[in-house]
């Protein structure tokens, strides 16, 4: 565009001015308002450096432009400080680009310019309202990323208290308002894959915190019983493994998470479990090297077995524990015929004796059994 199109221009920038403020105060509705303090100020210097460095570019389009940029930019940040979405200002921006090219256009065609030239300056304004709009929603997304890096830390903070044993009421408060955390009347807590926290928190309501604590994913489930909750949880975690503690006032959420992590640890589950209703599988699974000492002792007569003798012995052994006995209930789960089953369960009788008989020693040898625990196994004899 010819420079001396700056000069044609730079008379209309006074009246301008007052008519561009006075149309974005009328048409956006968030801007509908008198022009004091910040934010009257904020409007002003946007107007001001739109048209200053309009007419700068027209005179030189080399020039540098950090600085215009650095106002928009900040005016982004600005709207979602004031808590305004960008829509306003982008609509203010529209309103100032037709403004502007409606007066430009009239003071051009006074001056005489060749049709061309105003053709390319109504396309340089609307270019120009772009590139502006661009800086602006960059600063807003900035803004918006740097307050969600903010509160992401304050909600690991806020968790790494919770899963404490009686937090501080006052530090509960401070770090839960810091972290944007409105306090439930309830929360459970659920252990995840650590690797991946990040995607399962995506998929979950923006109340419920994330972070890891001792190398497992720990998310804080506020009002784990409402309606939908449970099938919101399956469908976050999309068949990886979870698991889901007991339902605590907020200041218990330490206990609710240790249930969580013995029970992601113990049961190694497939999808979402929830640990009130595998306690006896925990059970076994904390206390698996007193089990194998029980196993030990009480299967000790199998010792003399080959090992594939041994493993029949205990496999008929677990069945007929679990199956009361019944010999053909056995059989059918092992897919064996009955007589094949009066032979093992007459062999476990002449190594095991009275064990058979002790309630005591069948809960044991049951408890042991159950989490998988065998005897040690010794050479196989020729």
């Amino acid at each position: 565009m010819p420079a001396n199109v700056a000069d044609v221009l730079e008379p209309e920038v006074p009246a301008l001015t007052a008519e561009l403020l006075a149309a974005i105060g009328r048409e956006v509705p968030e801007y509908r308002r008198p022009l004091e303090g910040s934010f009257g100020r904020g409007v002003r210097i946007g107007v001001n450096e739109a048209l200053r460095q309009f007419l700068e570019l027209i005179r030189d389009p080399d020039v540098d432009r950090e600085s215009g940029r650095g106002v928009y930019s900040g005016l982004g940040r600005g709207e979602l400080r004031h808590g305004r979405s960008l829509d306003a200002l982008l609509s203010a921006y529209r309103v100032g680009a037709r403004v502007a090219w409606r007066r430009f256009a009239a003071a051009g065609t006074k001056a005489d310019l060749a049709q061309p030239v105003i053709n390319l300056l109504a396309e340089s304004i609307f270019a120009y309202i772009d590139e502006i709009s661009a800086a602006s929603a960059a600063g807003y997304a900035a803004e918006q990323s740097a307050r969600e890096g903010a509160r992401e830390r304050e909600r690991r903070h806020l968790l790494a208290l919770l899963v404490t044993d009686s937090p501080d009421p006052a530090e509960l408060e401070a770090l839960s308002a810091g972290a944007g955390w409105a306090v439930p009347a309830t929360v459970a807590a659920l252990a995840s894959d650590r690797a991946e926290l990040g995607r399962i928190a995506r998929h979950l309501p923006i109340e419920c915190v994330a972070s890891s604590v001792g190398g497992v994913g720990c998310i804080a489930v506020p009002d784990p019983d409402g309606p939908g909750r449970r099938a919101l949880l399956k469908q976050a975690l999309a068949g990886c493994p979870g698991a889901l503690g007991p339902t605590v006032p907020v200041d218990r959420f330490a206990a609710s998470w240790r249930e969580a992590a013995a029970a992601y640890g113990a049961l190694k589950p497939e999808g979402l479990v929830l640990s009130e209703e595998h306690l006896f599988a925990m059970l076994l699974a904390e206390n698996r090297p007193r089990l194998r000492r029980i196993a030990s002792r009480r299967l000790a007569a199998l010792q003399s077995l080959t090992p594939k003798a041994r493993a029949r012995m205990i496999e008929t052994l677990a069945a007929s524990l679990a199956g009361g006995g019944e010999v053909a209930a056995i059989a059918a789960e092992l897919h064996l015929h009955p007589q094949t089953v009066r032979y093992r369960l007459r062999r476990l009788s002449e190594l095991l004796g009275e064990q058979l008989d002790d309630p005591a020693a069948r809960l044991e040898l049951h408890a042991a059994l159950g989490a998988g625990v065998l005897a040690p196994a010794s050479a196989e004899t020729p």
